[in-house]
């Protein structure tokens, strides 16, 4: 089977998937040698009276994949899970390989070792979104205590991992 991950510069497509199978989708999409990229986006949610990390598709039902000049496109129809290439007048529409760099770094997950205490962070999300305060411990996996200066006064928070970034 030939791959098609070899051709980094090749242009980005969107891929509409069928409801609820873009995981399905990708899955199946690598397994066939293309390169795909599913944004993900982590978030908490209260399951069952308990905090829980949760991992969805940033956009869900939508995947994007890199297609050469000399890709073989007619795989993608019989592919299980995807619904067909967004396209417009008949044509699909390439997506600037920018969009997918910024979105790769914008979602890519922080991991609480590789912050250091004393480590300045800054939130982006939340009500305290575009502060910066000082990492001092991991709770666990999933969530962090930082040193924030409101009214003068370091002020201990606890927030999830997911709504900082390193500076």
């Amino acid at each position: 089977m030939a791959t098609h991950q070899e051709d980094y510069a090749a242009p980005w497509y969107l891929v509409q998937c069928k409801s609820r199978q873009d995981e399905r989708a990708e899955e199946n999409l690598r397994r066939q040698g293309y390169q795909c990229y599913r944004p993900q986006r982590r978030y908490e949610r209260i399951i069952q009276g308990r905090r829980r990390a949760v991992v969805d598709s940033l956009f869900p039902g939508y995947l994007f994949i890199a297609l050469g000049d000399s890709a073989n496109w007619a795989p993608l129809r019989s592919t299980r899970g995807v619904n067909r290439l967004v396209a417009f007048n008949g044509n699909p529409l390439a997506v600037a390989g920018s969009l997918i760099e910024e979105l790769r770094q914008r979602t890519s997950h922080l991991d609480a070792s590789l912050l250091l205490p004393g480590e300045t962070v800054r939130i982006s999300e939340g009500c305290f979104a575009d502060l910066e305060a000082i990492f001092e411990s991991a709770v666990g996996e999933e969530r962090v205590i930082l040193l924030l200066t409101l009214l003068n006064r370091q002020q201990r928070i606890e927030l999830p991992l997911s709504s900082i970034h390193k500076m």
